[in-house]
């Protein structure tokens, strides 16, 4: 067990708050470990820490830098077999209520309440046994390009994931962001064709992000969409860099964005509030956005935030898993459909269990 481990169990002991975390095709593994158990909330979008924001509500936890100690490692590989785990047992009772749930999304759409929502479910596993050294090592082997985490604080729980999609990365004024969207299982095939509902869906999202931004930034730029391999699964990607008119604005960036259309819907506000009123379970911190706020602590320079969306995660709640998983619902989708992209997507964490 490496020191980095060691403090986790410390802290675990202890009911401290920590985060732990390797980027995107990083060798390295960040450590914040807080001093005490108070719930920090942000107050204004200068503060430099850890965030962990949900997908509801105005208050956003984070991890201080002053009130933490860091330790940052170098990723040693471990060879993990990466089985080709079979979908789970289909469970018909969470079949029927997801299908309806799509089936009013449809209805919906095509009232014209909205273009697009994305509509989600809670899954549970139960843990023979859950090691998190073992877990979040396999989540840095399995998904390298993904964001790995494990966030813990005794007043919201232990959630672990390893995320696709960043939200917002910001180097003083510079901002890139991306439009993630369409989902398929990945095969052996070298090209991968995409029909017209998940190009629509992708189009939405991109549509979305550059609507909202045009006003804060100047020198908009918008790559052309493009396939990208996720763990098992393929979405359709757009890269989008632009540069903030001013510091202040960076508040006002991540007020329009979050939720994203890609995890929300469009409109937003009422995407938003069938949700609310529709899935019948609280998404806490699934779908919200988390990262390094104002600092980059592998190497402590400021003016650098690196924000990603919560998805493929999950919450360890004694021995449960919580899978959230959930997929966009536009006027061509089908319930059916929609329920087994669901299940494709919760084997990005079956597999680290």
């Amino acid at each position: 067990m490496t020191d980095l481990f060691i403090k986790v169990k410390t802290h675990q002991e202890q009911q401290l708050p920590f985060v732990l975390y390797a980027k995107p095709n990083s060798d390295k593994m960040i450590g914040l470990f807080q001093k005490n158990d108070h719930l920090y909330f942000l107050e204004d979008f200068a503060a430099k820490g850890f965030v962990f924001a949900p997908f509801d509500g105005d208050l956003i936890p984070y991890i201080p830098q002053k009130e933490s100690d860091v330790y940052v490692e170098r990723i040693v590989e471990t060879d993990y077999l990466v089985t080709n785990n079979a979908l789970p047992e289909i469970d018909e009772t969470a079949r029927i209520v997801f299908e309806n749930l799509v089936k009013r999304g449809v209805e919906a759409i095509n009232k014209g309440d909205f273009e697009k929502v994305v509509l989600s479910r809670k899954e549970e596993v139960l843990l023979r046994q859950f090691d998190l050294e073992s877990v979040f090592k396999k989540l840095i082997t399995f998904y390298p390009t993904a964001f790995k985490y494990c966030f813990f604080h005794p007043k919201i729980g232990m959630w672990m994931g390893a995320t696709p999609e960043q939200f917002l990365k910001i180097n003083q004024r510079a901002l890139q962001t991306v439009a993630l969207a369409g989902t398929q299982i990945a095969t052996n095939a070298e090209n991968v064709s995409w029909p017209e509902k998940e190009i629509e869906e992708q189009r939405l999202v991109s549509e979305f992000i550059t609507t909202g931004l045009q006003d804060k930034v100047s020198e908009m730029t918008v790559s052309s969409p493009y396939s990208v391999k996720a763990g098992n699964l393929w979405h359709i990607k757009t890269d989008i860099t632009a540069t903030i008119k001013s510091k202040k604005a960076k508040a006002e960036i991540i007020k329009i964005l979050h939720p994203t259309s890609a995890v929300c819907g469009l409109p937003k506000e009422p995407a938003k509030a069938f949700i609310i009123r529709n899935e019948n379970y609280d998404r806490e911190y699934y779908s919200g956005f988390l990262g390094e706020l104002n600092i980059d602590f592998a190497t402590f320079r400021t003016e650098q935030s690196d924000l990603f969306v919560n998805l493929r995660c999950m919450k360890i709640v004694g021995d449960t898993a919580q899978l959230f998983i959930g997929c966009g619902i536009t006027k061509d989708s089908l319930p059916k459909d929609e329920f087994m992209e669901t299940v494709n997507k919760s084997m990005t964490m079956r597999k680290v269990l």
